[in-house]
């Protein structure tokens, strides 16, 4: 009998050679792979995930979640976008690439002789110092959430950042979907937006529908209905199958004429029952039987199949219906309401919808139509990013310069706060400070433009306080009031992203000694097969 010892060897990595910069250069390598999608003349990525679906794009929360990031530093990078992405939607590429930034800062002091530890508290110290000064960079509020001009304002550069060129249908659409179903009192949730992407015509095509659209056709006769009243059924809208087998003897014609009559009058009179209760569409996750499509055909009901539980359940919300899970008459409390349900075509889809108009509504679906299927799941990323900024902007309405001035901005306030500081703190800060220019100096090179000229212009305009002033990215190298074009970041995308940046660059450089664990297991198996204890 074999005696099976469990072993463990380790892997060692300690010392700044081996663990320090080992990360720091995983970190910065990744922060370089997505710092060329950053800003709205950001390239797209080819990506091809483990099973082989293809993704073009240049949003950054799609990159890390396809891309299987091996080395443990970078995966801390990628824990840290998640949480902005989670936090406040946006704003993923602008941790990963700062935090990439502060680590390359760090490597040069670190090849300078200061220690880790110095340069996390001086690091510390920046961040503190910086979320002070934001606040003071404040130049757009937006005071009331459910006027559509100040949204659209508010979400253009998001959308923008994604979608240069289509920013305008894509604001417009996004605010008039948001602002039709903000609850009165409670929060505002993103997945009250959904997005339908129908294939072929163009962006200007897409539309807004409150209520819900299915890619679907109806399964009756019965193509419209107004003024709905809706039964929803979990269960198949089709005979009883029972649970036990029988066994039924019939002896005559007669006999099988009774039979087969009985099952069918059992499911008219439960049809009848659900025409009864004021029920005109009935909405079922599982199948309709041929008969079943009969009487209700007869009754004129509509019939509507919804395979996706999600999708029932968003439903019910939506036209206030309670899912039932037995074919039984519905009560008033459990029967929804719409303004109509009725089949349209769009383009060659036939799409069925469930339309709700004034304030009842509680979901929106935004129609987006497009050439390919790539080209739909980046104008559903932008409109995701849109969404998650007005739910920022139920949170705090304020917004900072963008096109990089809030950036420069810090940074030149940041250099003057080194000067103050007495210790080997004030390095730390001043490449803090420098770390700030990455994002003027990444828009200028996606576009094309010299990054040093760039940012000794940006610098100078800052000294004669234009405080507004950032890259304009239809010009080389030339400058633009941001406040004026419309540029704006919400306040806490750039609060919450630089608070992860900083976190995650400072927990890696804390890390002076990688142990890697593997077990090794006991002897290999003989060939021929596993042996009997016997043996």
């Amino acid at each position: 009998m074999f005696i099976m010892n469990m072993l463990f060897l380790f892997k060692y990595f300690s010392g700044l050679e081996e663990a320090v910069y080992g990360n720091i250069t995983a970190c910065k390598q990744f922060a370089q792979t997505v710092r060329t999608a950053y800003g709205p003349n950001g390239m797209n990525k080819m990506i091809i995930n483990h099973i082989e679906k293809l993704f073009i794009t240049n949003d950054a929360a799609t990159i890390i979640n396809e891309l299987e990031v091996e080395h443990p530093a970078a995966k801390l990078l990628v824990l840290a976008s998640k949480m902005q992405e989670a936090e406040v939607g946006d704003g993923t590429n602008f941790v990963i690439i700062f935090a990439g930034a502060l680590l390359e800062a760090a490597e040069e002091l670190l090849r300078l002789g200061i220690t880790t530890s110095e340069i996390v508290e001086g690091y510390e110290a920046s961040l503190e110092k910086a979320l002070q000064i934001l606040p003071t960079l404040v130049c757009y509020e937006v005071k009331d959430y459910r006027d559509e001009k100040q949204i659209q304002v508010g979400i253009k550069t998001a959308i923008m950042s994604k979608q240069y060129g289509n920013e305008e249908p894509l604001t417009s659409l996004v605010a008039q979907a948001c602002v039709s179903i903000l609850p009165k009192r409670s929060t505002f949730n993103v997945d009250n937006v959904r997005v339908c992407k129908i294939l072929g015509s163009g962006i200007s095509s897409s539309e807004v529908v409150q209520g819900m659209v299915f890619k679907r056709q109806v399964e009756g006769d019965v193509t419209r209905k107004d003024n709905a009243k809706i039964a929803v059924y979990t269960c198949a809208v089709d005979i009883i199958q029972t649970e036990t087998k029988g066994t039924v003897l019939i002896k005559t014609a007669d006999e099988l004429m009774k039979f087969s009559r009985g099952e069918e009058s059992l499911l008219e009179s439960q049809i009848k029952a659900i025409a009864d209760s004021g029920a005109t569409v009935i909405v079922s996750g599982g199948k309709f039987g041929d008969m079943t499509l009969h009487y209700m055909n007869k009754y004129n009901i509509m019939a509507v199949r919804i395979p996706s539980k999600f999708d029932i359940r968003r439903l019910c919300k939506t036209v206030g219906a309670t899912a039932l899970p037995k074919l039984v008459p519905p009560s008033k409390e459990e029967l929804g309401y719409a303004d109509s349900v009725y089949i349209d075509e769009v383009g060659d889809t036939m799409i069925v919808k469930f339309t709700i108009n004034g304030k009842d509504s509680r979901i929106s679906t935004i129609i987006v139509r497009g050439s390919t299927e790539n080209y739909m799941d980046d104008i559903e990323r932008a409109i995701d990013d849109g969404v998650n900024t007005f739910k920022g902007i139920t949170r705090d309405g304020r917004f900072v310069p963008g096109a990089g001035a809030t950036e420069i901005e810090l940074a030149a306030q940041l250099s003057t706060y080194a000067d103050t500081l007495p210790g080997l703190e004030q390095y730390a800060v001043r490449k803090f400070a420098t770390a700030l220019e990455i994002f003027p100096k990444t828009l200028a090179e996606n576009s094309g433009s010299h990054a040093s000229e760039l940012l000794s212009k940006l610098y100078a305009a800052h000294k004669e306080s234009k405080k507004n002033y950032g890259f304009d990215i239809d010009q080389k190298a030339g400058l633009i009031d941001t406040v004026e074009a419309g540029i704006l970041d919400l306040f806490l995308t750039k609060q919450w992203g630089l608070k992860y940046a900083v976190g995650v660059a400072c927990t890696v450089l804390k890390i002076n000694q990688i142990i890697m664990a593997k077990r090794a297991g006991g002897p290999k198996v003989p060939g021929g097969g596993v042996r009997d204890d016997d043996e």
